[in-house]
């Protein structure tokens, strides 16, 4: 029995409670992006500090979600997301309050792991609430969802800032967390796997440990040096925890993770179209918004402002898709399209970002925006749709681990791109400098913070390597845009992902048989 076109109050009220905190995860990371520069100013931190604003949060995040979704798995859904919702809430308002960096970063980790639980637990209700031809309905109003978290975070996020403080980006959590956490207590439905008896401790230690150790190595490799005995062990326990990791998981009779979907071409192609958008394109709601202060001489406001070329088809091309594409071309097609339509707007960025100038930016940004409301719910969707409902658990911990996974290691290894382009500029303009002196100068550009240069020469030169920089990081991220999209395109296959009316139609003669 599938659910209704237009969704009873029941339905209506389910769809809202799996996709609302969806929505402040999304508004809270885009409006924080736009914060950073005024993060930056009034707290004296550095890039590598800024980025940490943003990773630790993405890092909890990535690194819980998988451990979420068998605790969603063994305790049941509602509670997960009530409990989820509860931490987030709380921590929204230590870092609204945060007096320094330090107590900051680590109220951001903690939203983060509120942040796994509640996304982890509303994916999962929402697979299990919803089948059949209605999940590809559910999965575009939740990917529409998101899109208006994404559209509206930059605006919004600007607005505040400028107006009541880098505080209030966090504290507008607040009132929407509360009123959440009593629409789940009476809505969701609390289902849970019957089979899921305990949960793979040691799968999570070896995930978490190493994905913050490479995350670690590599925001400080660029600050620390590359041939630092630090970064050269982080690195090295990073690919040692993460082995470990694949052999825990082997030999678990119920594994966190059954690595035995992946030996699905187009499950495991899913994912890869998941991981590149995310690190190569959800990255750019973080940097796009700093190069249009920092680069352009923009307030948060106006610059807010001018990301709705790339925001705003994060939430109407969801629309677009569900009504007319979904119907009539295969997951591959769309995914497809998706990636090559952020890979050539990326190559139109890089062309033009040394002009310094918004407007030539503009095709770029829609062009991105496009790809980005193609992909966005389509890899989520699809993804889970490939695994049985009763793993939906991890099935919405493999899909928000890739996705925020991505984001912490895209930031991380685009902030080393642009760090070290801008050090090799201002290297070879000012060979004799100083070397504390360049340190000290290169940090600041990175941060964003181009005042300070006291000579017009200086200041030129601060603006050219800022904007240099910036051309760099789309260039890496295009080149692995460019591999994904090859490689989603010969991983996934046409049958396994048939658009909504071959496989509504495919159920339908199940039922009759």
């Amino acid at each position: 029995m599938t659910m209704p076109s237009k969704p009873a109050r029941g339905h209506l009220l389910v769809l809202l409670c799996t996709s609302v905190p969806a929505f402040m995860l999304q508004l809270d990371a885009n409006i924080v992006s736009v914060s950073l520069p005024a993060i930056a100013r009034s707290l004296d931190a550095s890039f590598a500090g800024i980025e940490w604003v943003v990773t630790a949060y993405m890092l909890s995040f990535a690194s819980l979600l998988l451990p979420a979704g068998a605790l969603a798995d063994r305790f049941g859904r509602k509670r997960l997301l009530v409990a989820g919702l509860a931490v987030f809430t709380l921590a929204s308002l230590l870092c609204g309050s945060a007096p320094n960096l330090s107590v900051l970063v680590a109220g951001r980790a903690l939203q983060g792991a509120g942040a796994a639980m509640q996304l982890s637990a509303s994916l999962a209700a929402l697979s299990h609430a919803v089948h059949g031809e209605a999940r590809a309905r559910a999965f575009a109003f939740w990917g529409s969802v998101i899109g208006i978290g994404m559209a509206s975070g930059p605006v919004v996020g600007g607005l505040i800032t400028q107006y009541l403080g880098w505080e209030w980006a966090f504290y507008v959590n607040l009132p929407i967390g509360a009123a959440l956490i009593v629409l789940a207590a009476k809505v969701i439905e609390n289902s849970k796997d019957p089979g899921a008896v305990r949960l793979d401790l040691p799968g999570v230690l070896c995930f978490g440990t190493g994905l913050f150790l490479a995350t670690f190595a590599l925001i400080e490799g660029n600050h620390r040096g590359w041939a630092d005995p630090w970064i050269d062990g982080g690195l090295t326990g990073a690919l040692l925890f993460l082995a470990a990791f694949v052999l825990v998981e082997l030999r678990q009779d119920r594994p966190m993770v059954s690595l035995a979907y992946f030996r699905s071409p187009s499950y495991l192609g899913v994912n890869v179209a998941q991981l590149a958008f995310s690190g190569g394109i959800l990255t750019m709601l973080t940097f796009v918004p700093i190069l249009l202060q920092s680069g352009l001489g923009h307030g948060p406001g106006t610059a807010g402002l001018m990301m709705l070329p790339m925001v705003l088809p994060l939430f109407l091309v969801p629309r677009l898709v569900n009504r007319h594409l979904i119907i009539r071309y295969s997951g591959r097609a769309i995914l497809t399209l998706g990636l090559a339509s952020v890979s050539v707007g990326l190559l139109a960025f890089a062309a033009v970002v040394r002009l310094r100038a918004y407007e030539p930016m503009v095709p770029g940004m829609l062009l991105i925006g496009s790809g980005s409301g193609l992909l966005n719910s389509e890899t989520t969707k699809i993804g889970m749709s490939l695994i049985p409902r009763e793993r939906g658990g991890m099935a919405s911990g493999i899909a928000g681990t890739m996705r925020f996974m991505g984001i912490s290691l895209g930031l991380a290894a685009l902030g080393a791109v642009l760090y070290g382009r801008v050090a090799s500029m201002i290297a070879g303009a000012m060979p004799d400098l100083d070397a504390g002196e360049r340190l000290r100068l290169i940090g600041e550009i990175t941060a964003g913070d181009l005042s300070r240069a006291g000579t017009p020469a200086l200041a030129e030169l601060a603006h050219a390597s800022f904007a240099g920089g910036y051309q760099a990081l789309f260039l890496a991220s295009l080149g692995f845009m460019l591999v994904a999209t090859f490689v989603t395109w010969r991983l996934v296959s046409a049958t396994d992902t048939p658009p909504v009316v071959a496989l509504a139609s495919a159920s339908n003669r199940k039922v009759l048989a």
